[in-house]
This record gives C-alpha cells, structure tokens and sequence, in this order.
C-alpha cells in the first residue's frame, strides 16, 4: 500500500464520516481513528517491511461534528464502557444499542435460523442480539442491559456504521 493509496483511502473515510477503520493486508496492518473536533487523523501502520512507515500521512483536519440541536432536550450521555455494544439512554427511557464497528448486521445466526431477538423478547445482560461481520468475522454484539427489546432500527443484511443505533431496549 503506497502514500497515494493511504491518501485516499482517509479522503474516502472522511467523506464517509468514518471515525475508525482497520485494514490488514498480508503483514500490513493498517489503522486510521479520527478522534476529537479538529483533529487530523491518526495513522499507525504496524509490521510493514514497505516504506510505507516512513512516509509523511496526512493532514488535513477532521470535519467538525454537527452542532446540537437548539432544543431543551438533554444531551445524550457517553456510551457505556463494555466489550460488546454500546449503550446510551434515550429520551424516552429506552436504551439504544449501538454498533461498535462498521459491518453487516444479521439477525440470526446462519440464514433460515430464527432470529436471535424480535421486538417483544426480554434480553438479558450478555445475550447475543445479532451478528456485526467485518472482514469476514463474525461479531456477536451482546446487551449490556436487562430489560425488553421495543424496536429494531435495522434489516437483516443491511451495512451498519460505527455508533448507528441497532435496537431500543426497555429497561
């Protein structure tokens, strides 16, 4: 993978509004992570016999976040700290599980297998909610919380984003 490559692969990911991404290609490993309002990118590029590592990256600025809404609503608090989901409270009560990488979602665990949830079904904290597979792994994404599933905001099969809202858990 050359400079130019590099370049445009964070271009792409900008564009996109990607704040993390993970390549491993033969013994390159690469992995770009946009953090904070202007902060330019991060690239580490580990194990890579090619100049790569030695060539100068990037620098153009991360776009600034959209500003919060004007709205008397409270904020929504940061993300629980756990290995599986993400999970932050909604307005309404209700606890909305995110993706914590960029995949397809899958609903089940092989095609024609019920799903592993359905709007309605009490979930338990570390049952398996669906399947999130990037780069061909297959990811179980578990609850953090006990409570009722209210709303599935995604199809199976469908991308998901990084941080994109999965499921509504009532607690």
């Amino acid at each position: 993978m050359n400079q130019k490559e590099i370049k445009e692969l964070i271009e792409f990911l900008i564009d996109k509004d990607i704040a993390e991404f993970e390549l491993e290609r033969g013994d390159v490993k690469l992995r770009v992570k946009r953090g904070g309002t202007h902060a330019a990118p991060q690239v580490v590029t580990v194990a890579a016999p090619l100049p790569v590592a030695a060539a100068p990256l990037i620098s153009a600025p991360a776009p600034a976040p959209p500003a919060p809404a004007a709205s008397g609503a409270p904020a929504e608090p940061a993300p629980a700290a756990a290995p599986g989901a993400r999970a932050a409270e909604d307005e309404s009560g209700w606890l909305i599980v995110k993706s914590p990488i960029v995949g397809t979602f899958y609903e089940s665990p092989s095609p024609g297998a019920p799903p592993f949830v359905k709007p309605g079904d009490a979930v338990g904290v570390g049952q398996v909610l669906c399947i999130v597979e990037a780069m061909k792994l297959m990811n179980e994404i578990e609850s953090d919380h006990a409570g009722t599933i209210v709303k599935i905001f995604v199809t199976n099969g469908q991308p998901v984003e990084y941080g994109q809202k999965l499921f509504a858990v009532k607690p």
